[in-house]
């Protein structure tokens, strides 16, 4: 159990929740950032962290990992404390009003107040779950892709047939020694244009067949494939296993909190503060009358729930603060 109590614990490091940090340092909060997957970034970093984001105010483009880069520098100019890989289970409202958190691990964390900005949910990845596949994981099966270097000269094998499996695939055809996409339908359910290119690239692709067994050391050494509806089997050795089946994401444990939600959504007022005092919500994971979900949204919904999270805390401080011009 973490003793420290802090100003402010953000759920979720996504775009909001790493500028919402940012914001709160700015405040002189003490903010602490817990994160359900292994990284910050949430969907940008899991899903696309190579694609360009075009409407983000300032950038013509951006690639989203190089956002997410620059998002957490920014944050780390007040040094929050960020944790990672848990994901909150519990929360209980102490009587002083500060707040208990327990996460999946059975740490406590304490805060005075929290900022929800979880996006869609907590996000997770479909696992592979072949024989001791999960033994693997990090070590040559990977369910994201943070550096493509990682991959350069080496033989990988993709699963999936979604965006994300033909994009990547693409991508690490320019460093990879060599790329197999195999998927369990002969069609692929990606952008047509991106399945022209993946077409006429240098990607061997295997279809219809399904992963059956893995051939295993200290790594995975190889994986055998099913035909789908035949008898035929495939053997194909690897370096590196991507496994691209999807993420599920949803509210989770988030729905028994006592929040009000609506539409899969946590509701908030025009301070960003929802039906429990002390709690906000922030980004993707709140509605209101006319919300729009869109990354620069939550960047300014962030400031607005940090600014009412310091006067929920000090009554006597700031709403509207000092332009950060005059602050540095």
């Amino acid at each position: 159990m973490s003793e420290q109590i802090y100003d402010v614990t953000i759920i979720g490091s996504g775009p909001t929740g790493l500028f919402t940090a940012f914001y709160g340092g700015m405040r002189q909060a003490s903010v602490k950032i817990i994160e359900s997957l292994p990284h910050t970034g949430g969907q940008l970093t899991a899903l696309y962290p190579e694609k360009y984001i075009y409407d983000v105010a300032g950038f013509p483009k951006v690639r989203a990992q190089e956002l997410v880069d620059r998002l957490e520098e920014q944050a780390n100019m007040f040094n929050p404390e960020i944790v990672l890989g848990q994901a909150i289970e519990t929360v209980e409202k102490l009587e002083d009003d500060s707040f208990r958190l327990t996460s999946n691990t059975g740490e406590v964390h304490l805060t005075k107040t929290i900022i929800i900005t979880a996006g869609n949910g907590a996000f997770q990845p479909r696992r592979l779950n072949i024989g001791e596949s999960e033994r693997f994981e990090g070590i040559n099966l990977h369910y994201y892709v943070k550096d493509m270097n990682q991959f350069k000269d080496r033989n990988v094998v993709l699963l999936g047939g979604g965006d994300s499996a033909v994009d990547w695939a693409l991508m690490l055809e320019k460093v990879a020694k060599k790329v197999t996409l195999v998927h369990r339908r002969d069609e692929f359910r990606a952008h047509e244009h991106s399945v022209e290119q993946l077409k006429a690239s240098t990607v061997e692709l295997l279809t219809p067949f399904t992963p059956s067994e893995i051939v295993t050391s200290d790594k995975i050494d190889q994986l055998i494939f099913q035909e789908v509806k035949g008898d035929r089997t495939v053997e194909l050795e690897a370096d590196d296993v991507i496994c691209n089946y999807g993420f599920i994401s949803s509210l989770g444990p988030i729905k028994n909190w006592g929040l009000e939600i609506e539409k899969n959504s946590i509701l908030v007022n025009t301070k960003m503060e929802t039906n429990i005092p002390g709690i906000y919500a922030a980004g993707d994971i709140c509605t209101y009358e006319g919300k729009v979900k869109l990354i620069v949204t939550g960047f300014g919904e962030g400031p607005t729930a940090i600014n009412n999270a310091k006067n929920y805390i000090d009554p006597k401080a700031r709403i509207q603060p000092k332009h950060s011009t005059a602050m540095f």
